[in-house]
């Protein structure tokens, strides 16, 4: 059957999984904070910054899951997790995804120009890496440990990154610590997502960190990248290093619990469910850090 225009356009959103464009948007968001200092960012600058969330969050998803998609499909065929996938029940060929990672990746530079040239300079890095993570014969997905530090520099690190330097171009300023406490925390919630996929990675040979390590090696890397962001934290408020010293007694109370939930929610055999409320339990320190650096409260 013939597929109409708003069914093809549900089947594009659909690769670009719109369930993961908050994970960059906020970090890009966080990085506004940083470099503004103000909850709501002056007015004048929303419509290149909304064009720069548009570019982190849309347009980027679409331009790195499109081509691993379109490069995952033997592991993809035997993962429940992507039963609904558009290629897999040819709703979109391989041919029709590459395009669409091309075109996505095309516009998500060109648009980031209209932010700035340092932005749209980390927007072609972020692409790149993307392809680099998914297309043969670099495919940075099946090389252990670089699997990990594609994922998690992009989230914890690019993300703050991108959202400063669309405010401020100069980056010899950006608060560095809060980019690995960032990337310590990605690599966290990263690694489960690796034990998710274990059985459908192993069997269609692909060497994942998880593949190569072992489920139980795999999370006690994640536990132990978590623990060392949470203790960043108290280090970082208890100094008033960018975290406000005012935040200590929270910090203190907050990391036994996430430290404890993670124990609770993640395990060797994962799912994402586990992955979901833990992420959003970790929101809770993010906003009261929003409103504590923005003077707030």
């Amino acid at each position: 059957m013939a597929r109409t225009a708003p069914h093809r356009v549900r089947d594009v959103i659909a690769v670009g999984r719109p369930a993961f464009w908050v994970v960059s948007i906020v970090p890009y968001y966080v990085g506004i904070l940083l470099a503004t200092r103000e909850l709501i960012p002056p007015l004048e600058e929303w419509p290149r910054l909304i064009v720069g969330a548009v570019v982190m969050g849309p347009l980027v998803w679409l331009a790195v899951l499109a081509v691993n998609d379109a490069y995952d499909l033997p592991s993809d065929r035997l993962n429940p997790r992507k039963a609904k996938s558009p290629l897999l029940d040819g709703r979109i060929t391989l041919r029709a995804a590459k395009r669409l990672a091309f075109a996505a990746a095309v516009a998500a530079v060109g648009i980031s120009l209209h932010v700035g040239i340092v932005f749209a300079l980390g927007v072609l890095l972020a692409v790149l890496l993307g392809y680099a993570y998914s297309v043969p014969p670099v495919r940075l997905k099946t090389r252990a440990g670089f699997d990990v530090a594609v994922n998690a520099l992009a989230l914890g690190a690019f993300g703050p990154l991108a959202g400063w330097a669309a405010i401020n171009p100069d980056l010899s300023d950006f608060p560095w610590l809060m980019g690995l406490q960032g990337t310590l925390a990605a690599i966290g919630l990263y690694l489960p997502t690796t034990l998710a996929d274990l059985e459908a990675d192993r069997a269609a040979g692909y060497q994942t960190i998880a593949v190569r390590y072992g489920a139980r090696t795999t999370y006690r890397l994640g536990y132990g990248a978590w623990i060392a962001a949470a203790a960043l934290s108290v280090i970082l408020a208890a100094t008033d290093t960018i975290i406000p010293r005012s935040m200590l007694v929270l910090e203190v109370v907050m990391v036994p619990v996430l430290v404890v939930a993670y124990g609770k929610l993640i395990g060797p055999r994962q799912s994402f469910k586990g992955i979901i409320v833990l992420a959003s339990l970790f929101l809770f320190p993010c906003a009261t850090f929003a409103l504590t650096y923005t003077g707030v409260l």
